[in-house]
């Protein structure tokens, strides 16, 4: 027989009047509980009186959290959302790690009140007990279904960086790191970038010697100790997101050593066949993006000579010869040959970097035939780059309003090439080589000082043919830093569809890159 609405009053009614009593009151509590079996109103009152007195029937405690459970499961939305809010009630003791293993559950929820219910009721359980709180959420991470474990690692990437330092402990904090160390023993590439950002910002990590240890969590995710499969797009977005997020840990004191290794001694040998994960990413521009950004902070090199011949073979590969010239002085060929000024700013900075390693490098272990083509090729590469400067500064005459402001935006990271890349030819072109200069790579963020050039005469008031020349041959000062606008001809693309190519984030859905988990086929665990 369903209860009434005056019968869960009346037992209510007893209940809050004994008191210190009120354990001897069983029978009315019981009367509570099966409310849950009435009408919707029943339900409401149940899922507001049965948390309210769990605390004094340890023995009803099951048949309690089940009647509220039943209640969170309803087919009312009204009904649900009440039970949920009340269920950070039954967080006490050895209970808490339930609960939240039960409100991981209900993450799963496609109604975004409820969901935000449910989140919120997360966050009141890891105030009152947060180990137990995370507890329960590793549980269905390692254990539960996917659009569970989905949204369980997407809440604690987004919510435990918000969390106060009195709940996120030194040891909450090592308990995070143990936990997330098992799950990353199986994860898709989204799981893992998600992961990385969970404890990339834990507080107990933020020491030279925490970050060594997020590099070696990277370095296990990476297979560094494997050959490198260049056919296969998955171990190649694998090695690009393990790389992605290994970057921002190397300082002077985390070395990038061995992706730097890897990247000279199985990546560049295979760069013209590397299968990009996407089909919008440059695969090779992408690679060796992520090799210049990490060989400032390369240490000791077991294989420097060799790694440093193979940056050199590909600034050769990636440098042409300038074409022949005829018996009258002009080019043979047609066409001028392409110069791919973001592959060799790449490999230019690069070889910089771990050339001063071994500065004698060009001088003793480079023969005599080679170092004179490097030569050749650096010097045509040099001229076009001065070329590729004034096509850049004419084409941004006469441009005003939204038009110039767009064309600085795009600009300056061009302008930014330019610089670096004639600084590290200057060195270069020493004898001996320099490796002194220090400069930025053209796609990181530009400083606001020198986002802004100083304005410079134009064509008309300087003047043409040899006073233009004049003004474009010497290498432009670092702080002195010009917007341009990308140029045409045989240099580039065309100006109009100009788009420098910038570093991507992560590409492709769960499953990519990773591999696929194993489906879990799992129904109600509380």
């Amino acid at each position: 027989m369903a209860v009434t609405i005056e019968e869960l009053y009346r037992s209510y009614g007893v209940l809050a009047d004994a008191k210190d009593n009120v354990s001897q009151h069983k029978d009315a509590y019981q009367v509570i509980l099966d409310g849950v079996k009435s009408g919707a109103k029943e339900k409401r009152l149940a899922a507001q009186f049965i948390p309210k007195f769990f605390s004094s029937f340890p023995e009803l405690a099951d048949a309690a959290i089940h009647a509220q459970l039943d209640l969170c499961e309803d087919e009312d939305v009204s009904i649900r959302r009440q039970a949920i809010k009340e269920l950070p009630r039954f967080a006490t003791g050895e209970n808490t790690l339930r609960v939240a293993d039960i409100l991981t559950q209900l993450l799963q929820t496609d109604d975004t009140a409820e969901f935000n219910q449910v989140n919120a009721a997360l966050i009141s359980i890891f105030k009152i007990d947060a180990k137990g709180t995370l507890g329960g959420l590793f549980s269905q991470i390692l254990q539960g279904e996917d659009i569970v474990r989905e949204r369980a690692i997407k809440f604690l990437s987004v919510k435990l960086k918000t969390l106060p330092e009195d709940v996120m402990t030194k040891e909450v904090e090592d308990y995070v790191f143990s936990e997330t160390k098992k799950v990353l023993e199986d994860v898709t590439g989204e799981e893992f970038v998600l992961l990385m950002r969970v404890v990339s910002g834990l507080r107990v990590l933020q020491t030279v010697n925490g970050r060594q240890q997020l590099v070696e969590l990277v370095v296990e995710q990476a297979f560094l100790e494997q050959a490198l499969n260049p056919a296969d797009p998955d171990t190649v977005d694998r090695l690009l997101q393990c790389t992605r997020q290994a970057l921002p840990l190397f300082s002077k004191n985390v070395h990038s050593t061995r992706f730097v290794t890897y990247f000279c001694e199985h990546v560049l040998p295979n760069l013209s066949t590397l299968t990009s994960p996407a089909a919008e990413l440059d695969i090779q521009l992408e690679v060796l993006k992520l090799l210049a950004e990490m060989s400032p902070f390369c240490g000791d090199m077991e294989k420097l000579e060799a790694n440093l011949n193979m940056l050199f073979n590909k600034l050769l590969e990636f440098m042409p010869l300038p074409p022949e010239e005829g018996e009258n002085g002009e080019n043979t060929v047609s066409e001028e040959p392409k110069l791919q000024f973001s592959y060799v700013e790449c490999l230019l900075y690069s070889f910089h970097q771990l050339g001063k390693k071994l500065p004698d490098f060009l001088l003793d272990k480079v023969d005599g035939e080679r170092l004179k083509d490097f030569k050749i090729r650096l010097q045509y590469f040099a001229r076009g780059l001065q070329v590729y400067i004034r096509q850049l500064r004419v084409a941004l005459q006469g441009k005003t309003g939204d038009a110039l402001k767009t064309d600085e935006v795009k600009t300056a990271v061009v302008n930014s090439l330019c610089i670096l890349q004639q600084e590290i030819i200057s060195d270069l072109f020493h004898n001996p080589p320099s490796y002194k200069s220090t400069v930025t790579l053209s796609w990181k963020p530009v400083q606001k000082t020198e986002a802004v050039a100083p304005k410079r005469p134009s064509g008309e008031e300087m003047g043409t043919g040899a006073s233009m020349k004049k003004q474009i041959t010497p290498l432009p000062r670092r702080d002195a830093r010009q917007i341009y606008n990308p140029p045409s001809g045989k240099y580039s693309a065309t100006i109009g569809n100009f788009n420098y190519e910038q570093r991507g984030g992560f590409r492709g859905g769960r499953g990519r890159g990773f591999g696929a988990r194993g489906n879990r086929s799992r129904g109600r665990i509380y």
